[in-house]
C-alpha cells in the first residue's frame, strides 16, 4: 500500500467525523473500513452506527485486497485537465461478501481490466486526503 506519485487533480471529499478515517488512513498505509463492535459487520460507506444491529462502529484497517466486481470506462473529462479514458469500479473487499468500495483502477490500460481481477489498494495523496485507488495484483504462481 503505497502513495501514487504525480497524482492528477481531483475533486476531494469533505472530511467529516464518520468518514475521516477512510479518507486519511492512507497516511499510515491503511485502508480503514468501519466495523461493528457487536456483530462484526463491516460497513461502507461509513455510518455512525451499524445498520444490522444498531451497534457502535469504529474504523478498522483491512487487508486492501479485493476483486473487481463491476466497472465502467469513462471518456468524459469531468474536471478540467482530467485524463481520459479512466476506469471507475466497484471492488469487493476480501474481508466480507458484498463489501464494496467505489474507486478508480490504476496501473494498467483500461482495456485490460476484467471482472474478477484481483486488485490491491494504493493511495493518491492530496494535502490531508489519501484517496484509495486499486491496481492489479499479480496472480500467485502455481508451484
Amino acid at each position: 500500500m503505497t502513495a501514487m506519485p504525480d497524482a492528477p487533480a481531483r475533486q476531494l471529499p469533505a472530511l467529516e467525523k464518520d468518514n475521516e478515517a477512510f479518507w486519511t488512513g492512507g497516511a499510515n498505509g491503511a485502508l480503514m473500513i468501519c466495523r461493528c463492535a457487536a456483530c462484526d459487520l463491516y460497513i461502507h460507506p461509513p455510518l455512525p452506527q451499524c445498520p444490522q444491529c444498531a451497534g457502535a462502529v469504529a474504523p478498522q484497517a483491512v487487508s486492501g485486497r479485493a476483486r473487481v466486481a463491476s466497472y465502467t470506462i469513462n471518456v468524459q473529462p469531468w474536471l478540467p485537465g482530467m485524463k481520459v479514458p479512466f476506469l471507475f469500479a466497484a471492488v469487493e473487499l476480501e474481508e466480507q461478501k458484498e463489501l464494496y468500495v467505489m474507486t478508480n483502477i490504476v496501473g494498467c490500460p483500461v482495456d485490460q481490466v476484467t471482472i474478477g481481477m484481483p486488485v490491491s489498494v494504493v493511495f493518491e495523496q492530496h494535502d490531508d486526503v489519501w484517496l484509495p485507488m486499486f491496481q492489479p495484483t499479480e496472480a500467485p504462481h502455481a508451484g
